[in-house]
């Protein structure tokens, strides 16, 4: 027989806590994010209707992080950021791919990830935006 009020009681519920606030915070896998970097996904994210749901009306996206922001200066802030640079380093290699999978399981010889050439996206055409309203 096992004591009524044991040590371990309710100790199971703590890791399930996490897990619900580790996916609550989950953000975009970097292979997710370059494919948004193509021109014609970035330019649909940076010109989305205005959502009263999203902060900032959804009008101040880093495509990067893919994050959204409040206002102007608070993205700008972000820009210079640790987070936003740690995240563009993280961007300038090359997605992984099933090619690449093949290759290290020794179906092909090994080949390096290229370098992909990553900057901050411009604001000018936030600033536009911002003007014209």
């Amino acid at each position: 027989m096992s004591p009524r009020n044991g040590r371990r009681t309710g100790a199971h519920r703590a890791h399930s806590l996490a897990r619900q606030l580790k996916t609550k915070r989950r953000r975009r896998d970097l292979d997710e994010i370059h494919g948004d970097l193509r021109p014609e996904n970035a330019a649909r994210l940076l010109r989305q209707e205005p959502d009263p749901d999203l902060p900032g009306c959804a009008q101040f996206y880093c495509l990067h992080c893919a994050r959204y922001f409040v206002d102007l200066t608070s993205m700008k802030e972000h820009f210079r950021s640790k987070v936003h640079k740690k995240r563009l380093k993280q961007l300038r290699e090359a997605p992984y791919t099933q090619e690449e999978a093949e290759r290290a399981a020794g179906m092909g010889s090994y080949i390096p990830p290229k370098k992909v050439e990553v900057q901050t996206q411009p604001l000018e055409e936030v600033i536009e935006m911002e003007a014209s309203s």
